[in-house]
């Protein structure tokens, strides 16, 4: 765990992975949670903690993508995409910041 810590890269994926499964914890539990037994009290949890890792997530990305020299048309939107995507930072984890990772 210590080992994501100590790069720019590292932390975006931890954040990602965090990011990611927020998302599912909001939308396969609290949200329905809330309008099948109208308990909104996990939503009112999770939900603002999904909305700060998600910024947390779209800063690191620009400046991860800065800190790399990604050209934008190529990489950066898609990471950026992929957080708004249910399963995309696990998917943009695989496909680009492994792979990122392991070229430095």
């Amino acid at each position: 765990m210590m080992y994501f810590l100590k790069t720019n890269l590292g932390r975006l994926r931890l954040i990602g992975f965090a990011e990611g499964i927020s998302l599912l914890l909001l939308v396969g539990i609290a949200v329905p949670l809330k309008h099948i037994y109208g308990n909104p009290s996990l939503v009112k949890i999770i939900g603002p903690v999904h909305g700060i890792l998600f910024l947390l997530f779209v800063l690191n990305s620009l400046s991860v993508g800065v800190e790399q020299e990604w050209k934008f048309k190529t990489t950066t939107w898609k990471v950026l995409i992929a957080c708004m995507i249910p399963f995309g930072t696990f998917y943009i984890d695989k496909t680009i910041l492994s792979k990122t990772e392991k070229q430095d």
